[in-house]
């Protein structure tokens, strides 16, 4: 069984930053592609950033180029997601998600299989 648990949530100002970690269990952490997704009240789950299994490849979100950068830990099974000039919008209940093992990159939430139970990061104006 793999559980994903997310921390580092919180309230900040804007253009403050965060760093929210997730710490995965199972012993193949480092074969699963990892992906960060949020979701605002009353909006969609949307897709943030990911990264693949050794760290190679990252894909962001338009919206938080530049202002977001996710990374992994294999050794301490941990992906993070440092998060940069916050603004308003960024406000949101953010997830850590896991795919199969040696399973591609994918902006999709539906073709992840894990899901941590999420973060609360809230930015003030």
């Amino acid at each position: 069984q793999v559980q994903l648990v997310e921390s580092g949530g919180g309230l900040v100002q804007a253009g403050g930053s965060l760093r929210l970690s997730c710490v995965v269990s199972g012993r193949t952490f480092s074969s699963y592609p990892m992906g960060w997704f949020r979701q605002a009240p009353g909006k969609e789950r949307e897709f943030v950033a990911g990264i693949s299994t050794r760290d190679v490849n990252t894909y962001y979100a338009d919206s938080v180029k530049g202002r977001f950068t996710i990374a992994r830990d294999n050794a301490k099974n941990t992906v993070y997601l440092q998060m940069n000039s916050l603004k308003p919008e960024d406000t949101a209940v953010y997830y850590c998600a896991a795919r199969g093992p040696y399973s591609g990159t994918s902006l999709s939430a539906h073709e992840y299989n894990y899901w941590g139970q999420g973060t609360q990061v809230t930015v003030s104006s």
